[in-house]
């Protein structure tokens, strides 16, 4: 049996916590797992696990071999990646973070159509409105919907993101409708506690592109803009929403937007992903899937940094 199939399975082991974990995960047995390990250790004659009845621990030997055979795998497979691409063929997993919203929206029809194109890359999604670390949690690329920041990540713009600020036309017949960003703050608000702005809007005046910061408050806070459109429409007052959330009942009349000039217009949807000297060309080929389809959708896209 050869050393990379034993290092595998020692880094299996290690990061499902135990053998019968690692054995679910791998569709081997905790057996074969075991005379894996145990062979890589009489090969280089030094313990690298600590086995108890209940989980493993490892030697000062085994953590210093986990993070080398750890770099050597992920570079071996970036190796394989990238002939792969230079063939034209793209296959494997792509771990992928999206926010709740993104996939249960209309878009998420993109990751699904992305499936159903190619059958010989399989997709793990994650949908969490919270931003992820994609080294750390070992996610190739994540869909974010946001005014993009400097970072230590690549990006490659999808569409435009439009917010607009909306209630109910019963809401603004019994309060009245602002005019100006400045009397924002005496309605009550209903805030998207994910949102980066939170009960802090920003507007942005026409004439002399200066930014105005809004600080609101309200009775109805949630961490879901879909819960959030819900609330504006029963009338709780006024909420920042992303369009493609509120498109319909816009068109419906079940909510109307004001201040529509003051909006900024910086906002975007982006597929990052991390710095990689080479990148898997099933991750290329996913980010180029979703641009073509946002652009079929009338969206714009550019590489940028993230």
């Amino acid at each position: 049996m050869d050393t990379l199939t034993r290092m595998r399975a020692f880094i299996a082991v290690v990061e499902n916590g135990g053998f019968s974990s690692a054995a679910r995960k791998t569709g081997r047995s905790k057996a074969l797992l075991s005379k894996y390990v145990r062979e890589l250790e009489d090969e280089l004659g030094v313990l690298l696990i600590n086995r108890t009845t209940r989980q493993v621990a490892l030697t000062a030997a085994g953590e210093v071999y986990l993070a080398r055979a750890t770099a050597l795998i992920s570079e071996l497979e970036t190796l394989n990646e990238e002939v792969r691409g230079a063939t034209g063929e793209a296959k494997g997993k792509i771990r992928v973070s999206a926010a709740r919203t993104f996939g249960d929206a209309e878009l998420g029809l993109s990751l699904i159509d992305f499936a159903k194109a190619h059958p010989e890359i399989s997709l793990d999604i994650h949908l969490d409105d919270n931003f992820v670390n994609l080294v750390d949690e070992g996610f190739d690329v994540a869909i974010r919907m946001t005014r993009l920041a400097d970072s230590s990540m690549i990006a490659r713009r999808l569409a435009s993101l439009d917010f607009a600020i909306c209630a109910s036309p019963e809401f603004l017949q019994l309060h009245g409708r602002p005019t100006h960003p400045s009397q924002v703050s005496r309605y009550p608000a209903v805030i998207d506690s994910n949102s980066r702005m939170f009960s802090n809007w920003t507007f942005r005046d026409p004439k002399t592109n200066e930014t105005i910061p809004v600080a609101v408050s309200g009775q109805f806070t949630a961490n879901s803009p879909v819960t959030v459109r819900a609330a504006a429409i029963a009338g709780l007052g006024l909420a920042l929403s992303p369009t493609f959330v509120i498109r319909n009942d816009l068109a419906a009349g079940r909510l109307v937007t004001v201040l529509d000039e003051y909006m900024p217009s910086e906002a975007g949807i982006y597929a990052v992903f991390p710095h990689r000297r080479h990148l898997p060309a099933r991750v290329r080929v996913f980010v180029d899937y979703l641009a073509n389809w946002f652009r079929k959708c009338d969206g714009s896209h550019k590489d940028v940094a993230a």
